[in-house]
């Protein structure tokens, strides 16, 4: 027996939508699905190389800019804070206007940030103009927050780790491509407008790929109550804790590793850029892996043990930084930039498990169970995504400072080390510290066995 069809309005909606139904996922729903991802991962992918294109384009500003280290770590940080930000209305975004019709608006956005790039690119424009432009480019980062939400309502619980890490990493390396095509252009002796040229039809064509192949689920329509509700949840802002630690990592090393390595270690940008796309290319690579991992043996479990190896890790880079060794700095570096993606994984593949199990002890049953998880868990993560992007934006702050102090980034890795504790603490506190004993013999079963089973999200 198979499942009925999608039934479908004007529009590419989608009125019934029930991934949890295994006929009607084998029937028709997987293949949706996948498709819906596709092009979600395509659009997200170009909205985080334009989030992320100034910290390409700072490798191009040479002398002639009279720009400082200390102006340039400014620049990267006010846009990866605007990303951050616009990641709470572009959560809500998708119950007001339909992933699908969404996903179109947010991509031809982008337009706007990457035409204004190429038009001021050029020696003698002031740096209050190149702020100004650097706060558009942010709006690439709310691309992440709008996929998620989207996607997340697609697939079924089971399936959310690997497509979730399977979404946000294939939009993850958006940062190690722009890297990587900005280090050939420089290679070749082109200049930056050569860079934001080729990005220019990329947005449309993205665009355009998403009009012709996604759609909107109208169970997710006019659910804009759904993000309140979610953000009035103790652990929509735990897990925002832990996200920092993992995402925050990898868009604020993403954006600061170049200049690290050029003011600290005083290599040319050419010589950076063939450097700088390793660590965001193996972290984005294996964000997928971090979900799939969280999907087989928890993500509480892969993300307290991640955050072991990312202070290691950290204290490696201390070292490395303390004694100028450049080739334990840039493998410790590669190594941080791979366990903030896996942690990227693991983490967003808590977040539905955990509303799962919270409607659980509501005494919800079956897709009223399922129904309440998936409303509270999408909204979430585009809560939980806002402010994990201000981790990068503390990351660039704290390299400024420690270089402005310091004259290194040595402080602002004892900073960061010390935060990756906290999370490593929090993170077996709340979800992973045996409750049983400790629950009264009055305490509701439900409820007790909704704090055991947070080991298992």
């Amino acid at each position: 027996m198979t499942g009925p069809a999608p039934t479908r309005r004007s529009g590419r909606w989608i009125e019934r939508w029930d991934p949890e139904d295994e006929a009607f996922w084998q029937a028709t729903g997987e293949r949706t699905a996948r498709r819906n991802l596709w092009f979600s991962v395509l659009s997200e992918h170009v909205g985080f190389s334009v989030w992320t294109l100034w910290s390409v384009l700072v490798l191009f500003m040479g002398p002639e800019y009279g720009l400082t280290p200390a102006d340039k770590f400014l620049l990267t940080s006010v846009v990866t804070l605007v990303g951050a930000v616009v990641r709470v209305p572009y959560t809500f975004a998708v119950a007001v206007f339909g992933g699908r019709n969404w996903t179109i608006i947010s991509a031809s956005l982008l337009l706007i940030p990457t035409v204004a790039a190429f038009v001021v690119m050029e020696p003698g424009t002031s740096y209050s103009t190149f702020l100004l432009v650097g706060l558009l480019a942010g709006i690439g980062g709310g691309n992440f927050a709008s996929s998620m939400t989207n996607i997340n309502a697609f697939f079924p619980l089971r399936k959310k780790g690997w497509a979730l890490g399977l979404n946000a990493g294939g939009g993850n390396i958006g940062v190690p491509v722009i890297q990587l095509v900005a280090l050939a252009i420089i290679g070749a002796s082109g200049g930056p407008r050569v860079l934001l040229g080729i990005y220019i039809p990329l947005i449309v064509v993205a665009a355009v790929l998403a009009a012709l192949f996604m759609d909107n689920l109208s169970s997710v329509k006019n659910d804009t109550g759904a993000a309140k509700d979610a953000a009035r949840d103790a652990h929509t802002w735990i897990m925002s804790v832990l996200y920092i630690g993992t995402f925050g990592s990898f868009i604020g090393y993403s954006f600061a590793f170049g200049q690290v390595l050029t003011n600290g270690f005083g290599r040319t940008p050419l010589q950076a850029a063939y450097l700088t796309f390793i660590g965001p290319l193996l972290g984005s690579l294996i964000r997928p892996l971090g979900g799939w991992l969280a999907d087989r043996y928890g993500g509480a479990r892969i993300t307290l043990w991640n955050y072991v190896g990312m202070a290691a890790a950290t204290a490696v880079l201390i070292v490395a930084s303390m004694q100028k060794s450049l080739p334990l700095f840039v493998s410790a570096f590669v190594v941080l930039f791979v366990l903030s993606g896996l942690g990227n994984g693991s983490t967003f593949k808590m977040i539905p498990g955990i509303f799962q199990a919270k409607a659980l002890a509501k005494g919800l049953e079956g897709e009223a169970a399922v129904a309440h998880g998936r409303r509270l868990s999408g909204a979430s993560m585009g809560l939980i995504g806002a402010v994990g992007a201000l981790g990068g934006v503390g990351i660039n702050l704290a390299f400024r400072q420690s270089f402005l102090s310091y004259g290194s980034g040595t402080g602002a890795f004892v900073a960061f080390l010390a935060y990756y504790g906290v999370c490593f603490a929090v993170t077996w506190a709340v979800y992973l510290r045996r409750t049983a004993a400790r629950v009264p013999a009055t305490a509701a079963a439900p409820e007790a066995q909704a704090q055991l089973s947070y080991a298992e999200v």
